[in-house]
C-alpha cells in the first residue's frame, strides 16, 4: 500500500479533508494530513484567503514542505487547491517521490527549479468550468504537465465548483467525488 502526504486547501483541515483521508486509510493506505493552519478552519474562501495573506502564501507552502521532512521520501504527494503548490514542489524536486495527486489546482512546472520527472505518475482532478482552475491558468499548466510526463492524467468533471471533493462544504459533489476516489484508489494501487 502507498504512503500519502495530503495537504489541505484554503479552508484548513476540514472534516471533508479528513473524510477523504479516512477513505484512503480504509483502503489500507497510510495517510498524513498535517494542519498547515495550526487549528484554524474557515467557512468561506474569502476568510481563508485573508488568513493566508496574513501569514503569506510562501509560508503556507513552506509549512507543507516542512511536513514532508519527517516522512519517507517514497511517498505520494497530494494537495487540494492551496495545498497543491507544496505537493507539486515536493513531487517535482524530491528524489524518490512515488507519485502526485493534485485536486483543484496545478502550477506550471517552471514554477520550480527542475522539470517534472518524466516517469513520475500524476493525476490532476478539477471541474471543467471551475473559474479558479480555468481562468487562473491551472488548466493550461495541467495540460502542459500531462503532455510532458509519461504517466500523467487530467480528469475534468462536469461543473463549476472549486472545492467539490470536500463533503463538509456546500460545493460538494458526491457523484464526482465518488469517481475521484475510485480513480485515486486505482492510482495508489
Amino acid at each position: 500500500m502507498a504512503e500519502v502526504l495530503l495537504l489541505h486547501h484554503v479552508l484548513g483541515r476540514t472534516k471533508g479533508i479528513e473524510a477523504i483521508a479516512d477513505q484512503l486509510r480504509g483502503a489500507g493506505h497510510k495517510v498524513h494530513v498535517p494542519d498547515l493552519f495550526y487549528g484554524h478552519i474557515f467557512s468561506s474562501l474569502e476568510e481563508g484567503l485573508v488568513f493566508v495573506k496574513e501569514i503569506g502564501f510562501k509560508e503556507v507552502r513552506a509549512r507543507g514542505v516542512r511536513a514532508a521532512s519527517e516522512l519517507s521520501r517514497d511517498i505520494v504527494y497530494a494537495g487540494f487547491s492551496l495545498g497543491v503548490p507544496a505537493a507539486q514542489q515536493l513531487a517535482q524536486t524530491r528524489k524518490d517521490a512515488r507519485g502526485a495527486l493534485f485536486f483543484h489546482a496545478c502550477l506550471p512546472t517552471s514554477a520550480f527549479e527542475s522539470q517534472w520527472p518524466a516517469d513520475l505518475p500524476v493525476q490532476i482532478h478539477a471541474m471543467s468550468a471551475d473559474p479558479f482552475f480555468v481562468e487562473d491558468g491551472d488548466i493550461d499548466a495541467a495540460r502542459e504537465l500531462v503532455a510532458s510526463a509519461n504517466q500523467a492524467e487530467l480528469f475534468l468533471y462536469e461543473g463549476k465548483e472549486h472545492l467539490f471533493t470536500d463533503s463538509s462544504l456546500p460545493t460538494y459533489d458526491a457523484d464526482a467525488t465518488k469517481l475521484v476516489i475510485k480513480r485515486v484508489l486505482d492510482f495508489l494501487a
